[in-house]
């Protein structure tokens, strides 16, 4: 070295009495490269640390007394400017705090209700003495659905061979999906169910299968145009070979549709956890059992441990909120809706994994259907938007492709695009609470309206990032409490005139 070290001493090949002395060169020059790469430990802006406080411990442990470096220029671990992103510790931290502080809150309530979990309530749901479909309107409905199913591969047969056009299936189409829309409702409304969870589950296996058939006979329509251009390309003399290949997927699709349009492809798409129809799906090769077997046991396991929830922590929340609720003693409202967050967003949690995972791969593992991407990382969603668009892939890519798109192909802003399709949503939601709880309050179609201005605020206000992140969670942790409170409320003031 050319300077003086930092303690005085004379440069490394002077021993201080202006000798050289090798042995005191080693002696020196080691330690200053060390001390030169506790000092590259820092990225060019001085502050981000590559190195342990033990790493630098024991480097220092290494040093004379004299060659110790005591001071550097740096800054507190909390500041920003220090670069400092490992936080791992507050993180179990903060995860022990939610275990202890849940553990307590569930101690506490069956310290007071006591165990209410009783399995043998659930199963005397599934039997009953009489097993006529009259006493099973639900099931009724569900094998009724075919009807539908059959009209519409009938009517495509028909539109196949020509012996019906394009314009009387744009007419015939619309009204045959509204009646499998409204007959349903029309019944559950009109017979006695002994419970409205048996109508939601109907309920939505027909709009599951409204959906599908949108779904279905629009992509069989664009089968049929593809068909006609391909017919009209060739006839045309001045048509070359090469024109063709530009034209390949439209001519795959004219090849494909009219052999598609067989009553076993129609019902395995009708079974596939899918909302969007292809000619022609991606398939695997073998059912794997273990997997299967896996899937199976989740199904089954978190459902009775969500019923257990839902019993035990939910239902006498709720039943203790209605008297606040009534009497409109907001502070004691806003405490039961605090304590309601917790066990809903638990539930609802559990029963993300429950669908969207479990039975979803189950499903599609009996059916070899491969495209198993069913979610996407919704827990990561800085605006609302994201999440919408992640957490239900099924719908997403169904309200994408038949509504979204056509609308703006059609000269449509996508602001009035993202109006309908978040519209078509909230009548959706409406129509699988109202319907079977028989009354009518549209808490949750205002639920899905509010997220188009909250979507602007996450978008163009806070521009994502974290504070996204919270108000996305915050909508769901307050906003499903809130709905289900005043369902209930609604619903015990119903019944109790």
């Amino acid at each position: 070295m050319e300077e003086t070290t930092a303690n005085g001493c004379c440069s490394e090949n002077d021993n201080g009495n202006g000798m050289d002395d090798g042995s005191s060169e080693l002696r020196q020059r080691h330690p200053s490269q060390e001390s030169r790469q506790s000092q590259n430990s820092f990225t060019s802006n001085g502050m981000k640390r590559k190195m342990s406080f033990a790493q630098k411990k024991d480097l220092d442990r290494k040093k004379g007394p004299a060659e110790r470096v005591i001071h550097q220029a740096q800054d507190s671990l909390f500041s920003s400017s220090s670069g400092w992103t490992n936080y791992r510790g507050f993180f179990n931290l903060a995860m022990l705090l939610l275990v202890v502080s849940n553990g307590r809150v569930a101690l506490e309530n069956l310290i007071k209700y006591g165990i209410l979990i009783s399995p043998l309530d659930w199963l005397s749901l599934f039997f009953n003495s009489d097993l006529s479909l009259a006493k099973w309107p639900n099931i009724t409905l569900i094998v009724m659905s075919n009807v539908t199913i059959l009209l519409v591969f009938i009517t495509e047969k028909l539109l196949q061979h020509g012996y019906l056009g394009n314009t009387f299936a744009g007419m015939f189409y619309p009204i045959v999906v509204s009646l499998h829309i409204i007959i349903p409702a029309v019944v559950t409304l009109s017979v006695e169910v002994s419970n409205p969870i048996f109508s939601v589950a109907a309920l939505g296996i027909y709009v599951i299968e409204a959906l599908k058939i949108v779904s279905y006979v629009h992509v069989n329509y664009w089968g049929r145009c593809a068909r006609e251009e391909i017919r009209a390309i060739k006839e045309k003399k001045s048509q070359t070979t090469s024109d063709l290949k530009d034209e390949l997927s439209m001519y795959e699709m004219a090849s494909l549709y009219p052999s598609t349009v067989t009553l076993s492809n129609l019902y395995y798409f009708m079974l596939t956890p899918t909302l969007c129809y292809e000619f022609r799906f991606p398939r695997t090769y073998r059912i794997r059992k273990h997997f299967l077997a896996k899937r199976l046991f989740e199904v089954i396991f978190l459902f009775f441990l969500m019923a257990s929830l839902l019993q035990q922590w939910i239902i006498p929340t709720v039943r203790n909120s209605m008297g606040p609720l009534s009497e409109m003693e907001y502070g004691r409202v806003l405490e039961r809706l605090l304590k309601l967050a917790v066990p809903n967003i638990l539930i609802w949690l559990i029963f993300f994994y429950t669908l969207f995972h479990s039975a979803l791969n189950l499903v599609a593992e009996l059916l070899c259907f491969a495209d198993r991407e069913f979610y996407r990382d919704f827990w990561n969603a800085e605006t609302i938007a994201y999440f919408w668009k992640t957490w239900n892939i099924p719908v997403h890519r169904f309200a994408l492709r038949h509504c979204y798109l056509p609308m703006t192909r059609h000269k449509y802003s996508r602001l009035s695009a993202t109006i309908v399709v978040f519209c078509f949503s909230a009548f959706f939601h409406e129509y699988l609470v109202s319907v079977p709880l028989k009354m009518f309050r549209l808490w949750a179609c205002y639920g899905m309206m509010s997220q188009v201005p909250l979507s602007f605020v996450t978008d163009y206000v806070v521009r994502g990032g974290r504070a996204g992140n919270i108000i996305v969670w915050l909508s769901l942790i307050l906003g499903q409490p809130l709905a289900i409170l005043m369902y209930v409320h609604d619903w015990y003031i119903y019944h109790a005139h």
